[in-house]
Protein backbone atom coordinates (compact mmCIF):
# COMPACT_ATOMS: atom_id res chain seq x y z
CA UNK A 1 0.00 0.00 0.00
CA UNK A 2 2.88 2.36 0.80
CA UNK A 3 4.36 1.69 -2.63
CA UNK A 4 1.11 2.69 -4.32
CA UNK A 5 1.14 6.05 -2.51
CA UNK A 6 4.79 6.60 -3.41
CA UNK A 7 4.10 5.93 -7.07
CA UNK A 8 1.08 8.24 -7.05
CA UNK A 9 3.11 10.97 -5.35
CA UNK A 10 5.90 10.67 -7.90
CA UNK A 11 3.43 10.79 -10.80
CA UNK A 12 1.72 13.86 -9.36
CA UNK A 13 5.09 15.51 -8.88
CA UNK A 14 6.00 15.04 -12.56
CA UNK A 15 2.59 16.22 -13.76
CA UNK A 16 2.79 19.32 -11.56
CA UNK A 17 6.29 20.14 -12.82
CA UNK A 18 5.29 20.00 -16.48
CA UNK A 19 5.87 23.34 -18.12
CA UNK A 20 2.75 25.20 -19.21
CA UNK A 21 2.97 27.35 -22.31
CA UNK A 22 1.35 30.73 -21.74
CA UNK A 23 0.25 33.42 -24.20
CA UNK A 24 3.32 35.44 -23.15
CA UNK A 25 5.53 32.57 -24.40
CA UNK A 26 4.21 32.73 -27.97
CA UNK A 27 6.90 35.22 -29.05
CA UNK A 28 9.55 32.58 -28.30
CA UNK A 29 8.29 30.57 -31.28
CA UNK A 30 9.48 33.22 -33.74
CA UNK A 31 12.70 32.41 -35.54
CA UNK A 32 14.60 29.52 -37.09
CA UNK A 33 14.19 26.02 -35.65
CA UNK A 34 16.17 22.90 -36.53
CA UNK A 35 14.92 19.39 -35.76
CA UNK A 36 17.26 17.61 -33.32
CA UNK A 37 15.37 14.34 -33.06
CA UNK A 38 12.03 12.63 -33.53
CA UNK A 39 10.70 10.27 -30.85
CA UNK A 40 8.29 7.70 -32.25
CA UNK A 41 5.28 6.19 -30.48
CA UNK A 42 7.20 2.98 -29.74
CA UNK A 43 9.89 4.97 -27.93
CA UNK A 44 12.49 4.79 -30.71
CA UNK A 45 14.45 7.92 -31.53
CA UNK A 46 15.74 9.25 -34.83
CA UNK A 47 18.52 11.78 -34.27
CA UNK A 48 19.37 14.43 -36.84
CA UNK A 49 22.97 15.57 -37.12
CA UNK A 50 22.58 18.43 -39.56
CA UNK A 51 19.49 19.41 -41.49
CA UNK A 52 19.26 20.71 -45.02
CA UNK A 53 16.26 22.82 -44.04
CA UNK A 54 14.98 24.73 -41.04
CA UNK A 55 11.47 25.69 -40.02
CA UNK A 56 11.04 29.46 -39.86
CA UNK A 57 8.13 30.62 -37.69
CA UNK A 58 6.75 34.15 -37.69
CA UNK A 59 3.84 34.55 -35.24
CA UNK A 60 2.26 37.97 -34.65
CA UNK A 61 0.51 39.50 -31.65
CA UNK A 62 -2.82 37.99 -32.72
CA UNK A 63 -1.34 34.46 -32.29
CA UNK A 64 -1.35 33.80 -36.03
CA UNK A 65 1.37 33.81 -38.64
CA UNK A 66 3.30 31.50 -40.95
CA UNK A 67 5.78 28.62 -41.02
CA UNK A 68 8.19 28.26 -43.94
CA UNK A 69 10.86 25.74 -44.81
CA UNK A 70 14.15 27.55 -45.45
CA UNK A 71 17.52 26.19 -46.54
CA UNK A 72 20.61 27.74 -44.93
CA UNK A 73 23.49 28.63 -47.24
CA UNK A 74 27.18 28.74 -46.34
CA UNK A 75 27.30 32.55 -46.68
CA UNK A 76 24.65 33.10 -43.99
CA UNK A 77 21.70 33.59 -46.32
CA UNK A 78 18.65 31.35 -46.76
CA UNK A 79 17.01 29.92 -49.84
CA UNK A 80 13.28 30.49 -49.53
CA UNK A 81 10.41 29.61 -51.85
CA UNK A 82 6.82 30.84 -51.87
CA UNK A 83 5.46 27.78 -50.03
CA UNK A 84 4.27 28.37 -46.49
CA UNK A 85 1.70 27.21 -43.97
CA UNK A 86 -0.62 29.48 -42.03
CA UNK A 87 -0.21 28.91 -38.28
CA UNK A 88 -2.52 29.82 -35.42
CA UNK A 89 -1.63 29.29 -31.76
CA UNK A 90 -4.64 27.92 -29.86
CA UNK A 91 -5.03 27.47 -26.10
CA UNK A 92 -7.54 24.81 -25.01
CA UNK A 93 -7.99 22.72 -21.86
CA UNK A 94 -4.60 23.66 -20.34
CA UNK A 95 -2.88 22.68 -23.60
CA UNK A 96 -1.37 24.67 -26.43
CA UNK A 97 -1.78 23.76 -30.08
CA UNK A 98 -0.32 24.98 -33.34
CA UNK A 99 -3.06 24.78 -35.97
CA UNK A 100 -1.71 24.70 -39.54
CA UNK A 101 -3.57 25.27 -42.78
CA UNK A 102 -2.74 25.31 -46.46
CA UNK A 103 -5.10 25.50 -49.44
CA UNK A 104 -5.04 21.67 -49.44
CA UNK A 105 -5.26 20.52 -45.81
CA UNK A 106 -5.47 21.40 -42.10
CA UNK A 107 -3.80 19.76 -39.09
CA UNK A 108 -2.69 20.46 -35.51
CA UNK A 109 0.31 19.73 -33.34
CA UNK A 110 0.41 20.03 -29.57
CA UNK A 111 3.12 22.31 -28.18
CA UNK A 112 4.51 20.27 -25.27
CA UNK A 113 7.31 22.59 -24.16
CA UNK A 114 8.86 25.87 -25.22
CA UNK A 115 11.89 27.84 -24.07
CA UNK A 116 14.23 30.37 -25.68
CA UNK A 117 16.24 27.60 -27.36
CA UNK A 118 14.14 24.37 -27.24
CA UNK A 119 10.69 23.40 -28.48
CA UNK A 120 8.83 20.07 -28.49
CA UNK A 121 5.79 19.40 -30.69
CA UNK A 122 3.72 16.22 -30.86
CA UNK A 123 1.59 15.38 -33.89
CA UNK A 124 -1.61 13.27 -34.07
CA UNK A 125 0.48 10.15 -34.87
CA UNK A 126 2.19 10.61 -31.45
CA UNK A 127 5.56 11.55 -32.98
CA UNK A 128 7.48 14.04 -30.83
CA UNK A 129 9.53 16.58 -32.74
CA UNK A 130 12.37 18.06 -30.67
CA UNK A 131 13.64 21.35 -32.08
CA UNK A 132 16.56 23.58 -31.19
CA UNK A 133 16.70 27.28 -32.02
CA UNK A 134 19.26 28.10 -34.65
CA UNK A 135 20.31 30.88 -36.96
CA UNK A 136 22.27 31.58 -40.12
CA UNK A 137 25.44 29.70 -40.97
CA UNK A 138 28.38 31.78 -42.17
CA UNK A 139 31.37 29.59 -42.92
CA UNK A 140 32.95 32.10 -45.30
CA UNK A 141 34.22 34.33 -42.50
CA UNK A 142 34.08 37.34 -44.78
CA UNK A 143 33.01 39.66 -41.97
CA UNK A 144 29.72 40.51 -43.63
CA UNK A 145 26.74 40.66 -41.32
CA UNK A 146 24.05 38.07 -41.98
CA UNK A 147 20.32 38.70 -41.69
Amino acid sequence: MKNVFRILFILLFFVACQQKVTPADVAKINGYWEIEKVVFDQGKDKNYGMNESYDYFQIGKNNSGTRKKVMPQLDGTFLVNNTYENVTVRFAADKTFLDYSTPFTKWSEELISLSQDKMVLINPEKKEYHYKKTGPINLLGDGKKTK
